[in-house]
């Protein structure tokens, strides 16, 4: 297809925008060649004409389709050119929350500002092992892939992670370092890998800053060599640096600062430690303050300190070393603080007022006076003499600057030298991979030589990132035979040439320094002349004659030419210097005595491999500026990276404001222009980006396929496929394995994929529709027939209806008027006499109401006339009493007025108040407030005066008027009176009915009190119960929660302490093979010799095993002394709690042993006592059988009868349902009957051949009844005696049969008697619960009726179960002892009989004619000799193959073989022997690893031992077995852990559903060859296997549910660490498929009658986050219930499944950034893990139930294939 025929309408475009750098948009018409405007639509739906260069013909590039937008690896897409990139970075940033992302061969990582959970241990441990293309893109992948290739090539590798400042370079680079050191851990020193981490922030903080752009800013390069062993294990590191920048130490921009040294020393300045160092605030220093930016926000340098000293003391530079590198940090920091006076025009002097300068020299420990006099001056040399001549102010400035600076340039070399002493190793590294940490481009307003050499680097490197790249491209097209053309691709090495080639600008630059009176003006000048118009590279501004431009591959950038001569001289006054080495500070002296040879790391050098100490180099060397110093470290690093393999990590800046996830789109083009992102895409777009293996082609695009196409090779397939889709064939090509296409292609081809989508779903849905519609008219039609025929019917019913209704109406009517005139008549009549009775009542009542009122009213008037006759009394006697007080007050003031005029003379004041004027005069005052008191009185006397006179005027009248109404109240007494007679019983009435009301009331209030009281004390109850069962049920919880954490500690303790004992071991060993290369003597003294070593080697078998182990323990203790003690303390804790539970379950156990032995004397007495009366006790048994028979079948035929009438009833139903389950259990009885006398007869057919050696017992007793010589005489051969003797044999034989008989029967009886007992308590309460429920409601009588059926029949297949259980028990036990009696019958028995002569017998008459010997019983016990210990734990343990004890022999037999051994040597009472079988046991199992009697029986008891207690040993066998189980546990998860991924989240196992989607350059470019991929049905045949393999070793039913728990936290684990990790997988279909892959693993569950286990519970997580796929996710509601269904799943990982869910078709829908903040908004309170990934290293606590052995000792037999013949049956 032609590309213009790509502009269709509907096809989406990008086109150039000021704003958002491109904007998208919509054709709205089709393009056709030779249109000059393309009509467009914005995404604001604004139109839009977009203008063609109809010359050129070039069209706007066109827009991915949105499936492939958000890929992992950018060269995935169709459409590859700048607005792809950048819309795809910004997609998976912004939205995604993704910030890394593969370009080809590139990691573009973009700095977050945000701290992201994605560099934890667990992210580590899920890359570590993985291939690059198979996880989601990060810089852990790209460290895996370094690993891996170095580990598989053997080829060194590099790092290469550059970007601009703030763009996270550092921070990438030390997460690179941090995973080698996790992955790789050294083999001889462990700290190699801590110290390599601890370099980190040392360099930090003497080469970091906080600039505008970056708070933590790297300002220098540096490249670390991390070396490694043959065993890829880290031994040590190297590091160079480059371009220090020395210029920050005395001068900072605004909001910036200097090194963080600096600001850390200053905050430490309180401690006494640095009081000498006479430092305060950062703000006294000008060297820290210009800037005005003292702290960073969320650092604390004080901490920062800490972390840096703490780190200098892990790389071995000691204490003193610390405090004299602070002292130099202090003395720059006094130095700065120097001021200088101008003093005349041409000389200055020190003006040292405030001491700095003196600090500087006791801290430098130099002279003061020459320090002072070589500021101020400089020495001239001539050929004849040598002159001092002063230097300005401003010389001197720059003079003592340099020397700052120049001090902190070798200060930073040291700690280099220093850091790279601690890493260096003695061996020589067997490969290394290199991180480089390097600048970025870099172009600011202002450009000097820092930015022009940076520049300068990365012009060099991205001429190897080019060559690298086009060379991959070239392999790849070979390895597939494609056909190979040139691409082209942009070379800078004109650049390049331009800079270092002869007459370049650094020679040029090195010949004006030369130069005696060289300028920067004149330098300027000869690069016009040289360059200018020569070199396309170079240009000149318009308005400067002192800087240039230079155009570099990202940018063109303009250079000041200011400063460069003396930035490339980098001059420091040598009489400075000398001062310096003149020192008495060895530390300062140090860094100066190499002065006369090349400085290794100059401020704008390299630092290469510091070795101090070498003075062979020439002054010339000595004198090498620093562009040529930087040209040659340049050239041996790009050296170096040419002989590596490089991988390139390229870090961009999104945003200048430092805002998290905000991504400017001007920032980000400039970057990815700069940083070679853009160049690697154009050089992919120019061949065939796009490349698909066959396999993947087919299963996306077999939808284009038609059924003639399908072929048997799938590459002929696609060839035709592609040939009919895709008509021009430049557009693909076909390689080996893969299909390759151009750019676009894959864009055609999902459009293609898309419309046949499209037109199957149109076709669906027509299809659909139509059978809908028809349906539909098929169900109207339907209900209209049915509709008319229903309505006729009801028309033809309503007439007839009508007809009928209308005579009955007739005769309604009829009867109605007649009832009607009646009811008239008779109301009428009725209401006549009622008003007549109406109208008598009432006029009665007229009468005796104006009777009472006038008896009312004359007790009114007597009433009145009484109140009106005492108020005018009281009115009367109130006015004579003030005229009282009137008359009283008057004659007082008369009295006052004499006592005044007395008081007035002075004589008698003087007599009567000598010295009382003070008194007076208060006196006097209260008079006057007397006074005035009294007048306020006074008026308000005068005003109540003149209201009473009013209120009497008023009462007056009130009087006339009262006096009126008295007159008429006398004539109304009368009828008051009586009124108040009639008034008083209603009152009496209304009291009483009030005090009823009242009563009642109360009664009421009491019933509703007690009704409360009752209900609060219910509802009191109820909750105390829930309360008391959720406290009971959390109690239960927390302490089954807090026994299984004591389990999973001491068990991770146990892990810890086990691996401590196998490094312990594995260094033991490696000393015991290095003192085997020693002379004889040697180990002769050790106390071991050749075959002791063997020996211990093998099993540890003799007495000196004991010390050994002794040995070993404080060896180990002496290793990890901390860690030991805090395992023995738990250890010991852990111990006292399980002997307190131990001593309380044996007390327990010994009171249910007591309990039951009492039980079973009680039941012996009374089996004695009923033995008499056995035939007695079978006769009432049968009775009582028949009468239990009888009571069934009466019960049968009244239920029967009982429910013949209500058949139909559900109740009938549930009896008929009890009869049929009686009928069974009675069938099912009588089968038992059968079953028990079949298997006693096979015990009675048994005993015969027991009674034949339990005889031969009896031949010593029967001894004194044997034939007399009168017997012998009789028949002199014996004949008689003989037949006599078999005769008594056969009496005996007879009689233990009848009583073996007779036992079996009476247990039998017993059984039977039991049974009976049980039937009839059962027919009791079935005859209860059926009476009762005859009583109930039909309603609950059905209920009760099912659910005592429920229970009963629950019941009852519970027993029939236990019963299963114990006869299947009992059979596989008499099938062995079947076995084992045939096998011992089945040999020669050793009974003879020896005949005496018959001399021998007729002389003596007392002696046995013959002897019967028997055979010696087997007591359960082993002998075997000492020599052939070891040769048993070799057999049992150490060589024992595991499927031949799991086929052939007994489950535990070499358990059962070492414990008679250990019976044997209890019978013995040899305590050696005992320790040696235990210990030797221990250490020899541990070794493989490496590479109660309460349920026993009366037999099993008798083999206790009974001379030693080994109680003690049991924690150790407890914590061995742990061991064990934890082994398995590994091993399962060795063997699963590669198949899981493949099988649960690749492989397609439902065929049709998955869709591939297109993959980029990484999924190609896997480190190893795809393995054979696993299925599903792989993991179910390894988990069979691993069941099977358990039960055929005996394992313990709850031992094997754990594991199986385990092995599917497992799978749930690694799968949703998988699922988490690569975002190809989170997709509606990949859900779908989990879906299913867990419904069979739950198959497999119930198949297998684990559903009990908690191995569905484990695979939770997996369950929710398929169904996570699958939901949709929208709405509101469907936030709710994602956040109600995800339970199991934390925050983190509901929030990441979100982000990276990818539609694999164009009809899914994304999830919008809006849903994922409401699923986070509702999520924000669960308290839960912050971290992502499951641990898939967890091992749950295991617990082992005790199970008796069902085994005899005495009847194992050991087989001979054990080669075990040295043990001897005792």
């Amino acid at each position: 297809m032609a590309a213009p025929e790509l502009y269709s309408k509907f096809a989406r475009v990008w086109i150039p925008d000021s704003t958002d750098v491109w904007r998208s948009a919509e054709i709205t018409r089709d393009y056709k060649p030779g249109d000059g405007i393309l009509h467009l639509q914005l995404e604001d739906e604004s139109m839009f004409e977009f203008k063609l260069d109809t010359k050129s013909g070039v069209l706007p590039p066109l827009r991915n389709p949105d499936i492939l937008v958000g890929e992992n690896d950018l060269t995935a897409l169709s459409y590859l050119h700048e607005p792809a990139v950048l819309h795809n970075l910004r997609v998976r940033f912004t939205d995604s929350k993704l910030i890394y992302t593969y370009c080809g061969i590139i990691l573009v990582a973009i700095n977050p500002y945000e701290s992201l959970p994605i560099y934890g241990s667990d992210i580590i441990n899920a890359y570590s092992g993985q291939n690059m293309g198979d996880m989601d893109p990060h810089i852990f992948a790209v460290s895996e892939e370094a690993y891996k290739q170095m580990a598989r090539d053997e080829k060194n590798q590099s790092i290469i992670v550059s970007g601009e400042s703030g763009a996270g370079k550092t921070v990438s680079a030390k997460y690179a370092m941090r995973y080698f050191a996790t992955v790789s851990e050294s083999s001889a020193d462990a700290s190699v890998e801590e110290k390599v981490l601890a370099s980190n922030p040392i360099m930090e903080a003497m080469g970091n800053a906080k600039t505008t752009r970056n708070d933590n800013s790297s300002r220098f390069g540096k490249y670390i060599e991390i070396g490694f062993d043959r065993k890829h294990h880290i031994i040590g590191a190297n590091m160079r640096t480059y371009l220090l920048e020395k210029s920050r130490v005395v001068f900072q921009a605004n909001e910036e600062r200097n090194y963080h040294i600096f600001y850390q020393l200053c905050a430490c300045s309180h401690l006494p430690e640095f009081k000498n160092l006479k430092l305060g605030s950062a703000d006294d220093f000008p060297y820290t303050n210009q800037g005005r930016s003292f702290s960073i926000e969320g650092v604390n340098d004080l901490k920062e300190m800490q972390a840096t000293r703490k780190a200098l003391s892990l790389l071995g530079i000691t204490e003193s070393f610390q405090m004299g590198l602070f002292q130099i940090l202090s003395a720059i920091l006094h130095l700065g603080n120097v001021e200088v006076k101008e003093r005349g025009s041409s000389s200055c002097t020190i003006s040292d007022d405030k001491g700095h300068l003196a600090v500087f020299c006791d801290l430098a420990e130099v002279s003061c006076d020459s320090m002072s006099h070589w500021l101020c001056h400089k020495k001239l040399k001539t050929a004849t003499e040598t002159l001092n001549k002063p230097v300005s102010r401003l010389e001197a400035v720059n003079g003592r600057d340099a020397l700052a600076k120049h001090i902190y340039a070798k200060l930073f070399s040291w700690i280099v030298s220093q850091v790279n002493k601690a890493l260096s190793t003695s061996s020589k590294a067997h490969s290394f991979i290199g991180v480089l940490d390097i600048y970025g481009f870099e172009t600011f307003e202002v450009n000097s030589f820092e930015q022009f050499c940076i520049n300068y680097a990365n012009e060099k490197l991205q001429q190897q990132f080019n060559m690298h790249v086009f060379k991959l491209e070239q392999e790849e097209y070979m390895k597939e035979q494609i056909p190979w053309t040139l691409i082209d691709f942009y070379d800078n090495q004109p650049c390049i040439n331009l800079i270092e080639a002869k007459l370049g600008l650094l020679d040029l630059l090195d010949e004006e320094c030369t130069m005696p009176k060289g300028s920067d003006e004149s330098w300027a000048q000869k690069l016009y002349n040289t360059h200018l118009k020569k070199s396309l590279h170079f240009e000149k501004p318009r308005m400067s004659n002192k800087a240039f431009i230079i155009v570099h591959f990202a940018d063109k950038v303009e250079y000041q030419c200011d400063g460069f001569l003396e930035k490339n001289k980098d001059t420091v006054n040598e009489e400075q210097i000398n001062v310096l080495k003149a020192s008495k500070f060895g530390l300062l002296a140090e860094l100066f005595q190499d002065e006369d040879s090349p400085t290794e790391s100059s401020s704008l050098g390299s630092s290469g491999r510091p070795k101090f100490g070498r003075s062979t180099q020439s002054f010339k060397e000595h004198r090498k500026s620093v562009g040529l110093q930087f040209r040659n470290s340049l050239h041996l690093l790009m050296d170096t990276l040419n002989a590596t393999t490089p991988h390139y990590v390229r870090c961009i800046k999104p945003n200048d404001l430092k805002a998290p996830f905000v991504m400017d789109p001007h920032r980000a083009v400039q970057q990815l222009r700069a940083c070679g992102v853009l160049e690697t895409i154009r050089i992919s777009a120019a061949g065939f980006p796009s490349r698909w293996t066959y396999q993947e082609f087919f299963s996306r695009y077999r939808l284009l396929m038609k059924k003639k196409d399908y072929l048997t090779d799938r590459k002929l397939t696609c060839q035709s496929v592609l040939e009919r889709l895709v008509q021009n064939k430049d557009k693909y090509q076909f390689g080996k394995t893969k299909i390759f296409f151009r750019a676009g292609q894959v864009a055609y081809l999902e459009k293609l994929r898309a419309d046949k989508l499209r037109s199957a779903c149109i076709h669906i849905q027509k299809t659909i529709r139509c059978w809908v519609a028809r349906k539909k008219y098929l169900r109207l039609r339907q209900a209209a027939i049915t509709l008319q025929k229903y309505t006729r019917g009801h028309q033809a019913r309503s007439l007839c209806q009508n007809l009928r209704r209308t005579r009955a109406a007739v005769v309604f009517q009829k009867n109605a008027r007649m009832w009607a005139a009646r009811r008239q008549f008779l109301r009428q009549k009725t209401a006549a006499v009622l008003i007549q009775r109406l109208l008598r009542g009432y006029s009665a009542r007229l009468r005796y109401n104006q009777l009472v009122c006038e008896h009312k009213a004359l007790l009114i008037q007597r009433w009145v006339r009484g109140y009106l006759a005492r108020w005018r009394y009281r009115r009367i006697k109130r006015a004579v009493l003030y005229l009282q007080c009137c008359v009283r007050r008057m004659l007082a003031r008369r009295e006052l007025k004499k006592l005044k005029i007395e008081a007035r003379s002075v004589e008698h004041y003087k007599k009567l108040n000598v010295g009382m004027e003070n008194k007076i005069m208060q006196l006097q005052r209260k008079l006057d407030e007397q006074h005035k008191e009294n007048r306020e009185l006074a008026e308000q006397m005068s005003v109540i005066e003149s209201n009473s006179a009013a209120e009497l005027e008023k009462l007056h009248i009130q009087f006339k008027t009262l006096q009126e109404v008295e007159e008429e109240a006398r004539h109304r007494g009368d009828l008051v009176t009586s009124l108040r007679e009639e008034l008083e019983f209603v009152l009496n009435e209304l009291e009483n009915n009030k005090k009823m009301v009242t009563e009642l009331n109360e009664k009421n209030t009491l019933l509703k009190s007690e009704k409360e009281e009752l209900n609060r004390l219910i509802q009191e109850q109820q909750q105390m119960k829930e309360k008391e069962e959720s406290t009971n049920q959390e109690t239960t919880e927390r302490l089954q929660a807090q026994l299984n954490e004591e389990r999973f500690l001491y068990q991770n303790l146990l892990t810890e302490h086990l691996k401590l004992e196998e490094r312990y071991t594995d260094l033991r060993t490696e000393t015991e093979s290095t003192d085997l290369s020693k002379s004889v003597h040697n180990r002769a003294d050790s106390g071991y010799s050749s075959n002791q070593s063997e020996s211990i080697h093998s099993s540890m078998n003799t007495g000196s095993e004991v010390s050994t182990l002794e040995k070993e323990e404080e060896l180990q203790t002496a290793a990890d002394v901390s860690l030991l003690l805090k395992l023995q303390k738990r250890v010991a804790e852990l111990e006292k709690s399980s002997m307190e539970l131990q001593r309380e379950m044996d007390a327990k156990e010994e009171q249910a042993q007591l309990e039951r032995a009492k039980e079973l004397e009680d039941c012996r007495r009374v089996l004695g006592a009923e033995k008499d009366y056995e035939a007695l006790k079978r006769q009432e048994l049968e009775s009582d059988n028949k009468k239990l028979k009888k009571d069934l079948q009466e019960l049968r035929d009244s239920l029967s009868k009982g429910t013949g009438s209500k058949l139909t009833s559900p109740s009938g139903r549930a009896y008929n349902v009890l009869l049929e389950q009686l009928n069974s259990t009675s069938e099912e009885l009588e089968v038992r009957k059968e079953e028990v006398l079949i298997l006693r007869s096979q015990l009675v057919s048994q005993d015969p051949l027991k009674h034949k050696e339990t005889g031969i017992e009896g031949d010593s007793s029967d001894s004194s009844r044997s034939p007399t010589l009168d017997l012998h005489e009789l028949n002199e051969d014996g004949e008689l005696w003989m037949a006599y003797e078999s005769l008594k044999e056969t009496n005996r034989m007879v009689v233990s049969q009848l009583q073996n008989q007779g036992k079996s029967h009476e247990k039998e009886v017993e059984a039977l008697k039991a049974e009976l007992q049980q039937l009839k308590a059962e027919l009791e309460q079935q005859k209860q619960e059926l009476s009762d429920s005859l009583e109930l409601p039909h309603d609950a009588k059905i209920q009760a009726s099912l659910q005592h059926e429920i229970s009963r029949l629950t019941q009852q297949n519970m027993e029939l179960l236990e019963q299963m259980g114990k006869q299947d028990k009992m059979i596989r036990k008499l099938k062995k002892h079947l076995k084992i009696y045939v096998k011992k019958f089945g040999e020669p028995e050793g009974v003879h009989i020896e005949q005496s002569s018959a001399e021998n017998v007729v002389g003596e008459s007392g002696r046995m004619v013959s002897i019967v010997r028997k055979e010696r019983e087997f007591q359960g016990m082993l002998e075997y000799r000492r020599e052939d210990e070891s040769k048993l734990f070799k057999t049992l343990i150490t060589e024992l193959k595991p499927r031949g004890v799991a086929v052939n022999l007994v489950p535990g037999l070499p358990a059962f073989i070492l414990f008679m051994c250990l019976r044997h040597a209890d019978h013995s009472n040899d305590d050696q022997r005992v320790s040696n079988l235990l210990n030797s046991s221990i250490n020899a199992i541990k070794n493989v690893l490496k590479g109660y009697a309460k349920h026993n029986s009366p037999r099993q008891n008798e083999h206790c031992l009974s001379n030693f207690d080994l109680s003690e040993y049991r924690q150790v066998l407890s914590d061995l077995t742990i061991q064990i189980y934890q082994q398995l546990i590994r091993v399962i998860e060795n063997i699963l852990q590669p198949m899981i991924a493949p099988a649960m989240l690749e492989q397609e196992t439902i065929q049709g559903v998955m869709g591939v989607k297109p993959t980029g350059l990484r999924k190609r470019s896997s480190s190893f060859a795809e393995d054979t991929s696993h299925s599903l049905e792989s993991i179910l045949k390894q988990l069979d296997s691993f069941y099977f393999t358990m039960l055929q070793h005996g394992n313990d039913p709850e031992v094997v549910r754990q594991v199986v728990k385990q092995q599917f936290y497992i799978i749930c684990s690694v799968t949703l660490n998988k699922l988490l990790l690569r975002k190809d997988m989170c997709s509606w279909s990949k859900g779908l498929q989990i879906r299913y892959n867990v419904c069979q693993l739950e198959e497999w569950l119930l198949d297998k009658e684990l559903q009990g286990s908690g191995a569905r519970e484990a695979l939770e997580p997996l369950i929710q986050a398929a169904q996570l796929l699958q939901i949709k996710k929208k709405s509101k509601d469907d936030a709710d219930a994602i956040t109600t269904m995800c339970t199991s799943l934390t925050t983190l990982q509901i929030v990441k499944i979100l982000s990276l869910y990818t539609p694999v078709n164009e009809f899914e829908e994304r999830v919008s950034v809006s849903f994922i903040k409401s699923i986070q908004m509702l999520l924000k309170n669960r308290e839960e893990s912050s971290q992502l990934l499951m641990d898939a290293k967890i091992i749950f606590p295991v617990t082992f139930p005790f199970s008796p052995s069902s085994v005899a000792l005495e009847s194992i037999q050991i087989p001979s294939s054990l080669n075990l013949s040295f043990l001897i049956p005792v």
